[in-house]
């Protein structure tokens, strides 16, 4: 399992735009055709659908129960004690972007069917493991595309977040503030991989009171951007730098002013007139995640999770409202309704009831800021593979999976999967 893991790792599968044979870039598709040829080498019926995305299945009968991956991974980003698609091993940790989201726990769970099937006793319903090569970009086309031409399970998870179960996600808006770019004070400026990961370099031109050119530049921690409390962003930390140069060199940054104004340091929308909450997920998270120039605009990419009883439109009428009166628009790129389950359901009682038993812990069922595949269908739950305690390195540098936890999920998996066979 480990030595797969390693291989699998070692395809740097970033989603990007490709073509018909490969349409999420040449790496991604190789990361499909990779776990297919393991699963089919572990007798599993396969399929490659259209190069959209592909799955495994073991068992028989009519009722079909579901594992949804994703095989793509964000970009490896600065900053790696290890090599990022390597797979290397240090003191019971294996390193590597995808490690935990999602490689490991795909073949985890890919070990787990084989057990299950290895043990040579019938399974009356069928198990289906699901790959996708999009989650990380979030327009889930992948995911569009299967449920269009192929068979919906009835229940099941995604090893995609935490153990032990989530019931429920917070809504999910990527946003663009974006600015003139003559007007904005900016000739460059870069920061951050993506939206939904806490930027932990940006880098900015100026032009000077006397005509000259000024560079700055900050650094940060990377981090989820569901959980921008874990990292330090480094647009904030050059935008806040900008205000300060501002004042002793007596130059002008509109955009810098906007953005310590309405953002600054703030996490959950407090500047933005923004701060919503509930008592089932928490407070919303707002996070600045890349700044860039397109074409004749500033572009900032915002990553924002809203609590589960609150409402898209909301939060997009009160960012506007802050935003617009200082020459910003707000454009809407990616939005994602939340998810909100009866915690108390038979599928999720079975899954608590198998985590439970294997690790003795009481932990409850909980809601979470990240987004996954269980918002692609109807009865999937996120079921971990983090266990309660342990360090949350996704979208970060030197990502790792414990060796212990990886065989201890695998257990799980396979547990679970048999317990929702006789359901």
């Amino acid at each position: 399992m480990i030595e797969k893991l390693q291989e699998l790792i070692a395809i740097p599968s970033v989603s990007e735009k490709g073509d018909d044979h490969a349409p999420y870039g040449a790496e991604t598709a190789k990361a499909l055709e990779y776990v297919l040829n393991l699963c089919r080498d572990f007798g599993f019926r396969t399929k490659n659908c259209e190069n959209q995305a592909g799955y495994a299945e073991i068992g028989s009968g009519d009722e079909m129960i579901g594992i949804l991956c994703h095989l793509d991974v964000v970009p490896a980003g600065n900053g790696w004690t290890y090599p990022p698609f390597a797979g290397e091993i240090h003191d019971g940790r294996l390193y590597g972007r995808g490690a935990v989201d999602d490689k490991g726990p795909a073949i985890a769970s890919i070990f787990a069917m084989k057990e299950l099937l290895d043990m040579g006793i019938p399974l009356k319903k069928r198990i289906r493991i699901i790959f996708g090569q999009s989650e990380e970009t979030g327009d889930w086309t992948d995911m569009e595309y299967y449920k269009q031409h192929e068979e919906l399970p009835s229940y099941g998870f995604t090893p995609d977040a935490d153990f032990p179960v989530i019931y429920g996600e917070k809504g999910i808006l990527q946003i663009t503030l974006s600015m003139d770019q003559q007007k904005s004070g900016f000739l460059l400026v870069s920061g951050g991989n993506a939206p939904n990961v806490v930027a932990d370099q940006a880098s900015c031109t100026v032009l000077g009171a006397e005509g000259e050119k000024l560079q700055f530049q900050a650094n940060g921690k990377a981090a989820h951007g569901s959980t921008p409390e874990g990292g330090e962003n480094a647009i904030s930390n050059l935008m806040d730098l900008l205000i300060k140069e501002m004042e002793e060199r007596h130059f002008k940054c509109p955009f810098a002013e906007f953005y310590m104004d309405k953002i600054g340091y703030a996490l959950h929308g407090e500047q933005i007139n923004c701060e919503l909450s509930d008592e089932a997920s928490g407070k919303i998270s707002f996070n600045a995640g890349m700044i860039r120039i397109q074409e004749s605009s500033v572009e900032l990419s915002v990553d924002i999770r809203y609590p589960v009883t609150c409402k898209e439109e909301e939060v997009i009428l009160r960012i506007k409202q802050q935003a617009e009166p200082y020459g910003v628009k707000v454009s809407v790129c990616e939005s994602m309704a939340p998810v909100y389950l009866d915690k108390n359901t038979p599928v999720i009682r079975a899954l608590m009831e198998v985590y439970h038993e294997e690790t003795g812990d009481d932990t409850p069922a909980m809601t979470m800021g990240g987004g996954t595949y269980a918002r692609a269908m109807e009865g999937i739950v996120a079921f971990g593979p983090l266990f309660p305690g342990r360090e949350c390195t996704e979208h970060q540098k030197d990502e790792y999976i414990l060796l212990e936890d990886l065989e201890k999920a695998k257990e799980i998996y396979k547990k679970a999967l048999w317990r929702l066979v006789e359901l």
